[in-house]
């Protein structure tokens, strides 16, 4: 009995880090970029390292968000596994 459940209990492991690879491949290949009113990028970071920043330090990153809206910056999430790809999410200025 306790293989049976020691086998379980290693199958859900494997499957925990499966999909914890996926994630990881996926905030890799997916990029947030800032760009400027000149469609300029100003700022390229993949996924993972802004979730980082983020949870390091989350005021830092909501003043930096907020200040690259408020200077006409877009702010767009990127896949850059397809060159044809639409932004998923896209958030820009008010152009005055």
């Amino acid at each position: 009995m306790s293989e049976s459940t020691s086998e379980s209990a290693r199958n859900a492991v494997d499957s925990m880090v499966d999909a914890v690879r996926g994630l990881v491949s996926e905030g890799i290949n997916r990029r947030v970029v800032v760009r400027d009113s000149k469609d300029d990028v100003v700022l390229e970071v993949p996924v993972a390292l802004g979730l980082v920043a983020a949870f390091a330090a989350p005021v830092a990153t909501t003043i930096g968000a907020g200040l690259a809206l408020v200077g006409k910056c877009g702010i767009k999430l990127e896949n850059r596994q397809e060159p044809a790809a639409q932004p998923t999410t896209t958030a820009e200025g008010e152009q005055v």
